[in-house]
């Protein structure tokens, strides 16, 4: 990546500067708005307090869900900024808005080492706007919060995929640099794709084919292994024609997994058998049934044991291992065994020394809230999404745009 970094900028002296930093805090709340996950705040504070130490006036831009571009109580990033505070050891100012009266008053007002987290730039619907003059205002409108000397500091991995305002726009009109958890995201998942030890295991899990198709066609050709579950297998098991109840099902992508299953028969693994339930609860009655076998009217939740045991004979092994996406509902205690199973067993191949991923989303969700040991992998992604699309080989303009 032919970009400049954090470290290019600090070396160019940054003390009494405004500096925008693109962070990634969309993290998961409760029904009672409480944070569930703090991975991705914890990812963005190591570049957020090295600007800091150096003297930077820093203001943080991000989101928080999906607003509907206009405020949401919801989703305001006031828990952020109270956790993001506590790590830090500071204060961290949050605006009442995005670029308006509150956000530019409190950024005139940022002394050397200051934080200014805005509010949700998504409550502007221009963040997201697939006019580019619109973006744009919206972007000129930051970059006036950190003033003419300012510098961008890209440090969102999660949205480096998306072409928006506060992602893309933004670096086009400020001295641009990529924040230590891009530049380590992207070197990271260049192991992936350049010289890869081998033997190379790709686990893939999640609800849809359709969300996962486009690296599937990508890695399949390329890795020796490649295990599907989750909710997803149902749709490669109906593929081979096994009856899959009333488990989750894409019918229009039946044909293409039928196609996927024939082309890569050597590579792909489906599990061999299903943890179904009576009902989508966390105390719904459960067997233990083989794939071949799964009630009408029953659902598949996990995978079983079996496949459990298969699939870590296979990840063991390998010398590289990607991982995106659960093998169950692991947020229920009776479905969690698939992809515990499968996350240690990618523990036991890392501690053989072999080069680990967890691919970021409800993968690295996890990881933590099952209490995996977080070392146990080489890398977890705090990107779900842009681990997938930078896989399969797309442009990301969150990273195009800073390369110069």
């Amino acid at each position: 990546m032919a970009v400049q970094t954090l470290q290019d900028l600090l070396s160019e002296g940054v003390e009494g500067r405004g500096v925008l930093v693109r962070s990634d805090l969309n993290v998961p709340l409760d029904d009672n708005g409480r944070i569930t996950d703090l991975g991705r705040i914890i990812a963005s504070v190591p570049t957020i307090k090295a600007l800091v130490e150096a003297g930077a006036k820093v203001v943080v831009t991000a989101h928080l869900g999906r607003p509907k571009g206009e405020p949401d109580p919801k989703f305001s990033l006031a828990p952020v900024a109270v956790q993001l505070a506590e790590l830090l050891g500071r204060n961290v100012q949050l605006a009442g808005d995005v670029v308006g009266y509150d956000a530019l008053s409190r950024s005139e007002g940022l002394t050397d080492g200051d934080v200014l987290l805005l509010e949700n730039v998504r409550f502007d619907p221009r963040e997201t706007s697939k006019d580019d003059a619109e973006r744009a205002k919206l972007a000129a409108a930051l970059v006036e919060l950190v003033g003419d000397d300012g510098a961008f500091v890209s440090d969102g991995f999660g949205v480096v995929h998306r072409k928006q305002a506060s992602v893309y726009d933004v670096a086009k009109l400020l001295p641009h640099y990529a924040g230590t958890l891009v530049a380590a995201e992207v070197e990271v998942l260049a192991k992936l794709t350049e010289n890869v030890e081998r033997p190379y295991a790709v686990v893939l899990g999640g609800s849809k084919v359709s969300d996962k198709l486009a690296v599937i066609e990508a890695l399949a050709p390329k890795v020796d292994t490649l295990v599907i579950g989750g909710g997803m297998c149902f749709t490669f098991l109906a593929a081979q024609g096994l009856p899959v109840g009333a488990s989750l099902l894409q019918e229009e992508m039946i044909d293409t997994c039928k196609g996927l299953l024939e082309r890569y028969a050597d590579v792909i693994h489906l599990p061999r058998d299903i943890v179904v339930a009576n009902k989508f609860a966390a105390d719904a009655d459960s067997k233990v049934v083989a794939a071949h076998e799964i009630p009408e009217g029953w659902l598949g939740l996990d995978i079983g044991p079996e496949s459990v045991d298969r699939f870590a004979a296979l990840l063991t092994e390998a010398r590289t291992v990607f991982w995106n996406g659960p093998m169950g509902v692991f947020e229920f205690e009776k479905f969690e065994a698939g992809t515990r199973g499968v996350a240690e067993s990618i523990v036991t191949a890392t501690g053989k020394g072999a080069f680990t991923v967890v691919g970021g989303g409800d993968s690295a969700a996890a990881v933590r809230a099952l209490g995996l040991p977080e070392d146990g992998f080489s890398h977890i992604s705090t990107g779900g999404g842009a681990s997938l699309e930078y896989l399969e080989g797309k442009e990301l303009p969150g990273i195009a745009v800073l390369e110069d």
